[in-house]
């Protein structure tokens, strides 16, 4: 398995999200705030695209010198991570969901010491980290908390009703998990000491940061805000 990875304040992006601003900028920024993830998704790029935007990313961490403490992982396109670390981007891994690449030819194709992260169907989760096997798992990424914009499908039940998680849920999840989860979905800093305290090991979020005036400013009241929510 990889090194233990730390989800607690974890950035989700693509050039879609970043209200035009280049994507390695918004990294460097949320990093400089103490984030410790990052995902490159996009619904919209093309793969080179978004090999492109792992680079910038991957770029941005060196450059913090975070490469031992910020993951960078690649949303759903294990093609795509693959052709980035065949073109010398430092990538760590992917994050797919139950219907992508099974885990375990992500962990055959990637290697041990790569992050595989794992998002389940939300109405099934917690039958599912009970009973299902996640010896290929690094975490799972649970949600959503609430509806969100930048991920319309995110969390839709076989009717396509949006079905958010409660923190009863949560907590839940986090109690039976053998992983560590993260939980995102519209997800902003005055949900934070409720979240951290139902056991998640942290959020994720995308428009908090990546829409903001300001990402920096918005990345470090979300940190200080689940640092705060520990006291």
């Amino acid at each position: 398995m990889a090194r233990r990875i730390d989800v607690s304040a974890y950035l989700v992006l693509g050039p879609e999200n970043t209200l035009g601003r280049p994507v390695g900028d918004i990294v460097s920024q949320a990093l400089a705030a103490g984030f410790t993830c990052v995902q490159v998704r996009s619904k919209e790029c093309s793969a080179r695209e978004l090999i492109a935007c792992a680079g910038a990313a991957a770029e941005a961490i060196a450059r913090a010198g975070a490469q031992d403490e910020a993951a960078l992982l690649v949303d759903d396109r294990l093609d795509v991570a693959l052709a980035a670390r065949e073109a010398g981007i430092a990538v760590d891994g992917v994050h797919v969901g139950q219907s992508d690449i099974p885990v375990e030819v992500c962990r055959k194709l990637l290697g041990p010491d790569a992050i595989v992260g794992l998002s389940a169907r939300t109405e099934e989760m917690l039958a599912y980290v009970r009973t299902a096997d996640l010896g290929s798992v690094d975490y799972l990424g649970v949600g959503p908390l609430h509806e969100t914009a930048t991920k319309r499908d995110c969390g839709l039940d076989a009717s396509g009703k949006v079905v958010t998680k409660s923190l009863d849920d949560i907590a839940m999840l986090a109690a039976a998990s053998p992983v560590p989860i993260v939980v995102g979905g519209g997800v902003k800093a005055a949900d934070l000491p409720a979240l951290r305290a139902t056991g998640a090991d942290g959020f994720f979020v995308v428009s908090a940061v990546c829409a903001a005036a300001d990402p920096g400013a918005a990345a470090r009241g979300l940190v200080q805000a689940w640092r705060d929510a520990a006291r």
